[in-house]
């Protein structure tokens, strides 16, 4: 893996933490659509979608 492979990992592990962590609701269910579209860009290995969907995800979730 590379460096940038390595934070794009910790970047969803973190999302996917605080998912898990937040309430049941509005916010959490936005979050989860902006999670799911971040990993198949992840799988995709589009790094600038995943990265915005990642944050988009977070943003959410406050």
């Amino acid at each position: 893996m590379t460096c940038d492979q390595n934070k794009t990992a910790e970047k969803i592990a973190s999302v996917k933490a605080a998912w898990d962590k937040a309430p049941a609701g509005p916010k959490k269910d936005a979050a989860l659509k902006h999670y799911q579209l971040a990993e198949k860009a992840n799988t995709a290995k589009n790094d600038a979608e995943n990265n915005k969907e990642l944050d988009a995800a977070s943003h959410a979730l406050s």
